[in-house]
């Protein structure tokens, strides 16, 4: 496990995953076998590394690459360092023979993504990409109204995601600071447009164009140092998408931002309006109208709006449990390491983010709609 020190790979890959799965006893297979996994956590900074294995209760670490990837007995490879690192260290965990999960986005450009694609393919080696928000608990119950028929003809899609992120002077930032630097990779749009490719392209229809503005708000900011930057990514981004329906297209409209304060009922939410419905999920919770509990209100901006539009939406039931998002997917992973079961979470879907990525910030540059062309692996 490569660059979990941060607070994403320590809190939700090792914690909330790893560790919970060999809390469990492993993961079960078929066969009623349970494959236990044997994390060493790889890294820079040895202190860190330490710690953190101490307080986890793992006994390996190293901040040796080549001497981990070299151990035979250790199959996969789990990269959560930085983007730009990562094709290389990628490439040279396909050489030693593993197999790859990582996070995304898998690289900065979609021609490394489909390199790296490429070299797993050919090394006949199994892959998968991290896309967690699929198993969160308002997505899976959104998921089960699209399979329902619930929404009859789905028309629209719209996606509010973001927080106001402290610029760090007089209050530390909740993010890293890389996250504000081009240079360093930084930019919401490649950060989140990858989560958002997967989430439509699943959850309503396959990306089929994209039209993105990017801004960079908040010009300067202050580091983990309480040194002054100059913020050269973008923090905020408005995009709208053409989306292939089941039964005709889909506009979707998804904005994302690190500069605007919360007055809804998540920090993401993604508001489904259809012929015979409507649905709003969050990260955890879905709320539903349906075609015949829609009110009908009437334009009068001469008297106080007399109806409760919250009160008039209905909380789909936790009719099953929900584990953390992360964990489902590596328990996918594994089993579909041990007993071959299908995983199409795989570096091509990952590379199929990366060029929404970059398709986003070509429009912005542009200005202008763009196509979204299938991706020829």
């Amino acid at each position: 496990m490569n660059g979990v020190t941060g607070r994403m790979g320590t809190n939700q890959h090792l914690i909330r995953s790893i560790c919970a799965i060999r809390a469990e006893g492993g993961v079960r297979l078929a066969d009623g076998r349970r494959v236990m996994p044997d994390p060493i956590l790889v890294g820079r900074n040895a202190d860190k590394l330490k710690d953190l294995a101490r307080a986890n209760g793992v006994t390996r670490w190293s901040t040796d690459l080549n001497t981990a990837l070299a151990n035979k007995d250790d199959t996969v490879y789990f990269d959560s360092a930085s983007t730009g690192l990562r094709p290389k260290l990628i490439h040279q965990a396909i050489a030693a023979g593993k197999h790859i999960y990582t996070e995304k986005p898998v690289a900065p450009t979609l021609s490394e993504a489909l390199d790296i694609y490429e070299a797993a393919k050919a090394a006949g080696i199994k892959h998968g990409v991290v896309q967690d928000k699929l198993w969160l608990p308002g997505l899976l119950k959104m998921k089960m109204l699209v399979d329902s028929g619930f929404f009859g003809r789905i028309l629209s899609v719209r996606g509010e995601f973001g927080y106001w992120v402290f610029e760090g002077d007089w209050q530390a930032a909740q993010r890293p600071s890389w996250n504000y630097r081009k240079e360093d990779d930084g930019g919401v749009i490649v950060d989140m447009l990858c989560h958002w490719r997967y989430v439509l392209d699943n959850l309503w229809g396959e990306v089929k164009s994209v039209s993105c503005l990017g801004t960079t708000h908040i010009p300067k900011r202050w580091d983990e140092g309480g040194r002054e930057y100059k913020a050269t990514a973008d923090d905020a981004a408005y995009a709208t998408f053409e989306l292939a329906g089941i039964d005709g297209p889909v506009i979707a409209q998804i904005n994302s931002s690190w500069t605007t304060r919360v007055r809804r009922d998540d920090l993401a939410t993604f508001h489904v309006d259809g012929t015979l419905g409507s649905a709003v999920a969050g990260l955890t919770d879905c709320w539903t109208q349906a075609r015949v509990n829609t009110p009908k209100p009437v334009w009068n901006p001469d008297l106080p709006q007399t109806i409760d539009f919250f009160d008039t939406w209905e909380k789909v039931p936790n009719n099953r449990d929900y584990d953390n998002a992360f964990k489902v997917e590596w328990e996918l992973f594994i089993r579909h390491l041990h007993d071959d079961t299908p995983f199409r979470w795989n570096l091509l879907e990952g590379a199929k983010g990366v060029q929404l990525a970059e398709l986003g910030l070509k429009s912005w540059a542009e200005r202008r709609w763009l196509d979204v062309p299938p991706l020829k692996a």
